[in-house]
């Protein structure tokens, strides 16, 4: 009689491959997540010192001025640069998008500050040398034996904490009216990249009698070109902040596919420094995203705006459909594309100057409003001499050009106290 034996089933288990993948990618995130905050929690001054020659030169040319974001925040520091004639009839705003600083703009500003123009750009909070958090009270409730004793008192303990600063429609407009406020410059030329026309268009339909004309640059209504899904996995966005090469690939195959000029390094340092991610994140997710640029352009008031949309040809073909769009969609609008990408190169600074010069100068000549006075400061400059110091002794490279070769027109610079660069010392 013949006896049949059964076969053990030797299927794996799927359970078992899913609790180790869950275990491995916590691990990795855990990882890149710790190592990520080491390297980020240096104080500003040391920061600053590790910063590259580039990056200190264009902070030493700059000047930072106080903005209260939310009726019932503190001020905050917001840095500026600046080039050109005070007394230039056309004064030109540049508002960079998600993710890079008004460091992208430096040599845009210089090239329009020689054309006669008075350029102005600005880090938002949360980017670049501004500010990236801002010190709020929260009330804490006390834990452990002090819960049973808030159950009679309702004992709670107030604390200062660190919060990262979120610009959204409304914390734009309030920065966009107090810097124009501050340095003077209504009525202005507005120039818009990319997402801060999403976040600032309210602000412009509501205060059309401080803009002579908007300029969008690369600004599609609810995209932005600096992909904010890398900011939103713990994991990628340790990644591509943490290594240089990967930053680069990323900036080059979404900001600046034409291979030109582009220091993606010194972007990445800003944009990570001094843990500044959480607060372009924040950027990102408070943008609107029911915003429709041809109802806008339609409004009572915006529909006599005079605008220009300078577009990339360098990018994509779906992106440059993208800017065909936004120009449909603003029927007073010029259209006039750029060589460079969604992220200006420093090569093709002379062409987007000359295309902002020709528009801003074929308007009729505004009135200006008297700006005015600011009083001297009384900051030192500490952090540039020392960083002149330490470029020979660490061996950063180069000649440190901190002293002496920006356009700080005297009496208006102001640098951050100590090595502040905000209230984080």
């Amino acid at each position: 009689m013949a006896v049949t034996t059964a076969k053990k089933s030797s299927n794996p288990n799927p359970f078992a491959f899913w609790f180790y993948f869950t275990i491995s990618v916590s691990f990795l995130t855990l990882t890149f997540v710790t190592i990520s905050n080491l390297l980020t929690q240096q104080d500003p001054k040391t920061w600053f010192l590790t910063l590259p020659t580039s990056l200190r030169h264009h902070y030493s040319n700059g000047r930072t001025i106080k903005v209260q974001p939310t009726p019932h925040s503190g001020s905050i520091e917001v840095f500026t640069i600046q080039d050109g004639p005070i007394d230039s009839p056309h004064n030109v705003l540049i508002v960079h998008g998600l993710g890079c600083s008004s460091y992208v703009f430096s040599k845009t500003v210089k090239k329009l500050g020689k054309m006669g123009v008075h350029a102005v750009a600005i880090d938002l909070p949360g980017s670049g040398f501004s500010d990236k958090f801002v010190s709020v009270t929260e009330e804490k409730v006390i834990g452990g034996f002090g819960r049973l004793l808030e159950m009679y008192n309702e004992i709670k303990e107030k604390v200062k904490v660190l919060k990262a600063i979120e610009v959204g429609p409304e914390e734009m407009g309030r920065v966009l009216g107090q810097v124009i406020d501050t340095l003077g410059l209504a009525p202005v030329d507005l120039v818009l990249h990319d997402s801060a026309f999403n976040l600032g268009a309210n602000w412009v339909s509501e205060n059309l009698g401080l803009v002579t004309s908007v300029t969008l640059l690369d600004s599609a209504s609810t995209q932005t070109a600096f992909p904010l899904w890398v900011l939103k996995l713990p994991v990628v966005r340790e990644v591509v902040s943490g290594f240089g090469f990967v930053f680069e690939k990323v900036v080059r195959n979404c900001c600046s596919k034409t291979g030109g000029v582009l220091d993606s390094e010194s972007h990445r340092l800003l944009l990570k420094g001094r843990d500044g991610l959480k607060s372009v994140l924040e950027m990102g997710n408070r943008m609107n995203s029911s915003f429709d640029v041809g109802e806008w352009g339609q409004l009572n008031g915006v529909n006599n705006l005079p605008m220009q949309v300078i577009w990339s040809s360098g990018s994509s073909e779906d992106w440059i459909q993208k800017g065909l769009q936004v120009a449909d969609a603003l029927p007073q609008a010029t259209f006039v594309t750029h060589s460079g990408g969604c992220w200006p190169q420093d090569d093709t600074a002379d062409e987007l100057a000359q295309s902002i010069h020709e528009f801003v100068s074929r308007l009729p000549k505004p009135v200006k409003v008297s700006k005015k006075k600011e009083p001297e400061p009384s900051h030192t400059r500490e952090m540039l001499d020392e960083a002149s110091v330490n470029v020979h002794h660490h061996g950063f490279g180069g000649h440190d050009h901190s002293h002496g070769h920006g356009h700080n027109h005297g009496q208006e610079v102001a640098y951050p106290s100590g090595y502040g660069l905000g209230h984080e010392l």
